[in-house]
């Protein structure tokens, strides 16, 4: 495609400043500003926070399918009326699949990433018409309008989506060949390449899916047509999910569970939801003043926290119906401060496996109600398992791919069960009212970016766009610390000195991708995104 200037939209040479967004009546956050637009859409039509929120999370689904798509998972924490609410919407691996059958039919002792075989049941579509039916005000099927026209009509593609689609192809193209997956290349790069910024893009497929789930509240997903379809593929093909799962799936609501650090809470769904390594984390510095340590310090603290949180996280947590432990004693004080003494001066190694990337989109929304949404969902890797359905637009997530063929493995494969999920939305009150919701995006790195922002907020009094903004950085296993370019040279050298393997990214898309908005007192909202993205915030 020819611009009229021969430029780059992603070379950028010189620092870009952002001042958070202040608006009255609503706002919505997310990756995209497509998406947040269709959002803002349904808060002027007259619907709530809610309503917002569902129609932001159908939108993305067609205008960033890198990372979510219909066969996500999704996780919410919703404010209303003075109290949090927790919806988890993550599905379990099929009745049909065994740790045996898959080493019989896969070979190895891992699962793999791609493929029928790691796909477990989707749970958006049943969260947004959970959402819808608890707390919206809006018809449902009104709000996945704005996502089937972008389906139908096309969109522009921006420059950022336009690099993780590019990047997305070229592992797709070197580890999924086959009939099994020739739906995703005609879906999603029907030329035989990736859409370039600029580029239009149509899914006539999806919307059509999206009508269908408007149609019937997300039933023709589960128990209707649309389900026929998923499981005669999946049999088609050799894989484990059928009718009868997708069938049983409810979402879940769930208590959230929080840390107090500082006077403030941070509220995080309870497992299978890996936002327990956040509060973990946090429970350790708490034992610690970061604001009177020097820069080298404060970094040094958080990432032995963090690799102590998730030393404990990935021994243990999993579905809570088959945890060993009660997952309540790692945000006892007590717990936390006894962990805090294991810190020395000097970078120590848990023993952990390697943490791989993941693709993910978070967002929220608020209304002059009072109702703050924080909402995730993701098809973990990515395009997920590299499985679309035909001629539904139907991509679908791989997060049986975190599971253990080990029978030792407190997350191991069983059938119905959840596997240890990445995905967290993020939520913070203080004196029992709502501050606001806040994510990260990024597979493993999202507890790491929640430790950091909440950090940035409380310990180093930064507003809320300064907090997203800072240079993050991402531990990935042993003593190795990944950090973002503008990360400051001078403190990763001293950081190296204390015995952390420290590397300098060459880029930032690993390290997360965030959305924030905060209510002040007299109810003014204040929204902040990340310049990792392509978006914007959506206020009136």
């Amino acid at each position: 495609m020819q611009h009229p200037f021969a430029f780059d939209p992603l070379y950028a040479p010189y620092p870009s400043r952002r001042i958070p967004v202040y608006a009255r009546r609503g706002m919505v956050a997310s990756s995209s500003a497509l998406a947040n637009a269709a959002g803002l859409s349904i808060l002027r039509q007259g619907g709530n926070a809610v309503d917002a929120i569902v129609a932001t999370a159908a939108a993305l689904t067609v205008l960033e399918p890198t990372s979510n798509g219909l066969g996500s998972d999704a996780f919410a924490l919703v404010w209303n009326k003075g109290s949090l609410h927790g919806l988890n919407s993550s599905g379990p691996a099929p009745q049909k699949i065994s740790i045996d059958k898959v080493k019989a039919h896969c070979g190895g002792d891992k699962m793999p990433r791609y493929g029928w075989t790691p796909v477990t049941v989707p749970g958006a579509p049943a969260a947004w018409a959970e959402l819808s039916a608890k707390f919206g005000r809006l018809p449902f099927a009104q709000l996945m309008e704005p996502a089937i026209a972008y389906a139908d009509e096309g969109y522009p593609v921006p420059p950022m989506l336009a690099f993780l689609w590019d990047e997305a192809f070229q592992k797709f193209r070197k580890n999924c060949t086959g009939a099994e997956f020739e739906e995703l290349y005609k879906t999603f790069a029907p030329q035989g390449a990736t859409p370039q910024a600029g580029d239009i893009v149509r899914l006539p497929g999806h919307a059509q899916t999206l009508r269908a789930i408007g149609q019937s509240l997300a039933e023709d997903f589960y128990r209707g047509d649309l389900a026929a379809r998923i499981a005669a593929e999946s049999a088609a093909f050799g894989g484990y999910l059928g009718a009868e799962d997708l069938a049983a799936f409810r979402p879940e609501w769930v208590k959230p569970i929080s840390v107090r650090y500082r006077g403030y809470d941070l509220w995080e769904i309870p497992p299978n939801g890996q936002g327990i390594v956040a509060l973990m984390a946090l429970n350790i510095l708490k034992e610690f003043s970061l604001e009177a340590c020097d820069e080298i310090r404060a970094r040094h603290l958080q990432w032995e926290a963090i690799k102590l949180a998730f030393a404990d996280a990935r021994h243990y947590v999993t579905d809570p119906a088959h945890m060993r432990v009660d997952y309540h004693q790692f945000l006892d004080p007590a717990f936390g401060a006894a962990r805090a003494r294991e810190i020395t001066e000097q970078a120590g190694v848990p023993r952990v496996s390697d943490l791989p990337a993941s693709g993910t989109v978070y967002l929220c929304a608020a209304d002059e109600e009072g109702t703050m949404v924080s909402y995730i969902q993701s098809n973990y890797m990515g395009f997920g398992s590299g499985i679309v359905v035909r001629d539904t637009g139907i991509a679908l997530q791989n997060r049986g791919a975190d599971f253990s063929l080990d029978p030792e493995n407190a997350n191991r494969l069983m059938p119905g069960k959840k596997s240890y999920h990445t995905i967290i939305p993020g939520f913070v009150t203080k004196d029992g009212q709502a501050v606001g919701p806040m994510g990260v995006m990024g597979g493993y790195m999202q507890p790491q970016g929640h430790v950091q922002v909440m950090c940035n907020l409380v310990d180093f009094k930064l507003n809320p766009q300064q907090a997203l903004d800072a240079p993050r950085w991402q531990w990935t296993n042993g003593n190795r610390f990944l950090v973002e370019p503008s990360f400051p040279v001078e403190t990763a050298r001293g950081l190296a000195a204390r015995g952390h393997d420290v590397e300098v990214a060459l880029q930032s898309v690993s390290f997360g991708r965030g959305q924030m908005i905060v209510r002040l007192d007299n109810g003014v909202l204040v929204g902040a995104t990340e310049p990792r993205t392509d978006s914007n915030i959506a206020c009136y």
